[in-house]
């Protein structure tokens, strides 16, 4: 099911046909996405709204910024379920992480540190939006080597790409899979990364589609993105993965 449905005189998206949001950032205070629990719990509810039955959060792991580990993560986790619960919220909540691919990833990995998985081995990455990363290539093997599947997040916001698409390429034949952010759609993000993202598409490289939730804005500019007829397509085209979480 993939339309538009009328609620108290406006008109929302219903994104049931991804069903799973498997990006955002839904645990208060320990990353730049819910400041506290109510915040986090309008966030959700608004997800709900636009149709998502289970939802894959994504807390930022930034060694400078937000150290979280997987106790920091679950303690948030538990503390949100706990209340979801409280109010009789029925959905599937999961917690993950996004790791930014830096030395403390490279630490992690090489230590045998378990990581956070979206689902089985899956884990989401993500790169600088300044730079490309020094040796990019060979960390992506050392996370296969490790036994992981690399999900790399919003590959179309990593606009040094746009000079040289054929990275896009060499990502895909190292057996990365390519999560887009929606409102990449939109063009929310600028034109590069909405060209960028048409590219992607064009392509058939997308695999997973991610809200990438952080804040009120982000859920407004979902609310009226009306971005629905490109996410059909490329529901349609039977590639994309939400469905298997």
């Amino acid at each position: 099911m993939f339309t538009f449905f009328k609620r108290s005189g406006a008109y929302i998206p219903d994104f049931s046909g991804i069903g799973c949001d498997m990006h955002s950032h839904l645990i208060p205070g320990i990353d730049d996405g819910a400041k506290d629990m109510e915040d986090s719990l309008q966030l959700i509810r608004g997800l709900v709204d636009l149709g998502y039955h289970k939802l894959i959060t994504t807390p930022h792991v930034l060694s400078d910024y937000y150290p979280n580990t997987p106790a920091t993560i679950g303690e948030g986790f538990q503390a949100v379920q706990a209340e979801l619960r409280r109010q009789d919220m029925t959905l599937e909540f999961r917690a993950a992480a996004e790791y930014l691919m830096d030395e403390h990833f490279t630490d992690l990995l090489e230590t045998d540190q378990p990581l956070l998985t979206l689902k089985d081995k899956m884990v989401l990455v993500e790169l600088s939006f300044a730079v490309p990363a020094i040796n990019l290539k060979d960390t992506l093997f050392h996370i296969q080597l490790k036994g992981y599947q690399p999900v790399l997040a919003h590959p179309e916001r990593y606009l040094y790409f746009g000079a040289n698409k054929s990275w896009y390429d060499q990502l895909k034949d190292a057996g990365c899979l390519f999560q887009l952010n929606l409102l990449s759609l939109k063009g929310y993000y600028g034109k590069g990364s909405q060209e960028l993202a048409q590219y992607l598409i064009k392509k058939k490289y997308v695999d997973l589609l991610g809200t990438d939730l952080h804040h009120q804005k982000h859920l407004e500019n979902l609310r009226s993105a009306r971005i629905e007829d490109a996410v059909k397509k490329l529901l349609d085209t039977g590639m994309i993965r939400n469905y298997t979480f």
